[in-house]
């Protein structure tokens, strides 16, 4: 063995402050694993982008989970082959699926969660009402993997999972996005490990997503219910995407264009609804979930 790198007075202070900060990230981590807010599937998920998550020792991941502790983390460890010092990054693809399949089990006493997915014409007012679903704790949020790089105030497995080109496109021929779609040079897709084990255990979850998106998921999970959303009136509907004024006259064309397109998709769906209220609507979806 070599002798350890001689590190100049800088070097040593930026090796140290990388160290702090990856201690406090992985406190984060486990914190939200604690609460319940983060799943295996997605620790797993950022671990794959992040080295200090990567870095994390198997047995903190698992003690942090709701129900497992010290005893269980152990035994788990040792009937899967894990070794009692091993670290998310040096995980088989075996022991991976292994340790996702152990707590998908756990969950099939409980009542399967539902699946929405919502969608609808530009305009109709999509985002409004997923937004006063979200804020009524009622739902799980997917959050979906994309290409295109971090805004600054973006946090990665918090507003999105940030993967390269070349991680997507395995994803995407290992069928594990529900669905994905390609918009302004990048990609976006929602994994669907993380949305079946939230199902599995018993938590509803709502997608807000375009109508293609929406039949690749009733493909991949039939069970799911697809709402579309419909404006009152086409004038109103009009009114609305002519309202944007940042759009030239070419874009408020293409606009009127696709959202006839869109709306001639409607039979598609399991249930249409129209979205006169928002209130009214946001009641109806909360009540086809009990």
């Amino acid at each position: 063995m070599g002798a350890p790198p001689i590190l100049t007075v800088e070097q040593r202070a930026a090796a140290l402050l990388k160290a702090s900060q990856s201690r406090r990230r992985r406190a984060d981590i486990k914190a939200k694993i604690k609460s319940g807010e983060f799943s295996i599937d997605t620790v797993l998920e950022i671990a794959a982008n992040e080295d200090a998550v990567a870095k994390m020792r198997v047995r903190e991941l698992l003690e942090a989970l709701s129900g497992v502790g010290k005893v269980r983390a152990s035994a788990l460890m040792q009937r899967l082959n894990i070794s009692p010092t091993r670290r998310i990054a040096g995980l088989g693809r075996h022991q991976i699926k292994e340790l996702r399949n152990e707590f998908m089990k756990s969950s099939h006493a409980i009542k399967p969660g539902k699946l929405l997915v919502l969608s609808g014409p530009g305009g109709v007012g999509k985002s409004t009402v997923a937004a006063r679903l979200r804020a009524s704790g009622d739902f799980w949020v997917s959050v979906s993997a994309t290409t295109r790089s971090p805004r600054s105030n973006e946090y990665d497995g918090v507003d999105y999972f940030f993967i390269s080109d070349e991680e997507f496109s395995r994803r995407v021929r290992g069928d594990e996005f529900l669905e994905w779609a390609e918009f302004a040079g990048s990609r976006y897709g929602t994994p669907s490990s993380a949305v079946e084990e939230a199902l599995l255990a018993g938590r509803n979850v709502l997608l807000e997503i375009e109508i293609d998106g929406a039949k690749q998921v009733k493909s991949h999970l039939p069970a799911s219910l697809l709402v579309f959303l419909e404006p009152p009136t086409w004038e109103e509907l009009i009114a609305r995407l002519e309202g944007r004024g940042t759009d030239t006259p070419e874009r408020r064309a293409e606009r009127l264009q696709l959202a006839q397109d869109e709306l001639a998709a409607a039979p598609f769906f399991d249930l249409v609804i129209v979205n006169d209220q928002v209130e009214r609507v946001v009641e109806q979806l909360i009540g086809l979930t009990s």
